[in-house]
């Protein structure tokens, strides 16, 4: 069965892990704790602010607490729902004030506008939030790529080592999963997609190896046609 859609990672697979390691964690840790304060009664913060509550055990956690635990969660990595989205607002602002860019290796802009104009849809699943996603693709440094993609999933769908998250992905999209090629830097997000029926290519910018998954260094190297 042909292939229809194309699903992408962003972090180390579109874009350079250095992007995000080195200009938007920062940027967040900068501005978020500033931003908690400022923006607690709007009632999307609001909303952010209790989950980060309850996911971190502490209910009754004050204002400048929640902030120490964000500052925590993103000296962690961790891929916190409520984190992601509170950084997406905060990157939102970068955005908009010119601040921020959002970077995508020319190879990956190349291969996309080929693609869409090919008719395959594209699609983004990312640890990042829908908001976040949108902001670097829509704020890249070649400009929109918004009109590309035909939809955005992140940790709402579920966990990107998981395998049900794809199987949960697919149906959103109306595709049988076989019909779906899944792209990414990370084996275990690889191994997930090709257990819910995916097909899979990795990226290796560097060079290397993804366990026993088709490789290639750059998005010019990947022809969907071939699935």
């Amino acid at each position: 069965m042909p292939i229809k859609a194309i699903l992408t990672d962003i972090e180390g697979t579109t874009s350079a892990v250095s992007f995000v390691f080195d200009v938007l964690f920062p940027y967040a840790q900068e501005h978020l704790p500033a931003f908690v304060r400022s923006r607690a009664q709007e009632p999307a913060v609001a909303e952010q602010i209790e989950a980060v509550r309850r996911e971190s055990g502490e209910p009754d956690a004050e204002l400048e607490r929640v902030a120490e635990i964000l500052l925590e969660w993103i000296a962690a990595d961790r891929k916190a729902t409520s984190l992601k989205s509170l950084q997406g607002m905060v990157w939102a602002e970068g955005y908009r004030a010119g601040q921020l860019k959002g970077h995508v290796y020319p190879d990956a802009v190349e291969a996309l506008r080929r693609w869409h104009e090919q008719g395959y849809a594209l699609y983004v699943y990312s640890s990042g939030s829908v908001q976040a996603q949108k902001l670097i693709f829509g704020c890249a440094e070649v400009g929109d790529l918004t009109p590309l993609f035909s939809g955005y999933f992140d940790t709402s769908s579920g966990h990107k080592r998981e395998m049900d998250s794809y199987v949960r992905i697919a149906a959103s999209i109306g595709l049988s999963a076989s019909e779906i090629l899944f792209l990414s830097d990370v084996v275990e997000e690889l191994d997930a997609a090709r257990q819910a029926g995916m097909y899979t290519c990795g990226l290796v910018r560097e060079g290397g190896t993804l366990a026993d998954h088709e490789v290639v260094e750059r998005f010019d190297a990947i022809d969907p046609a071939r699935y």
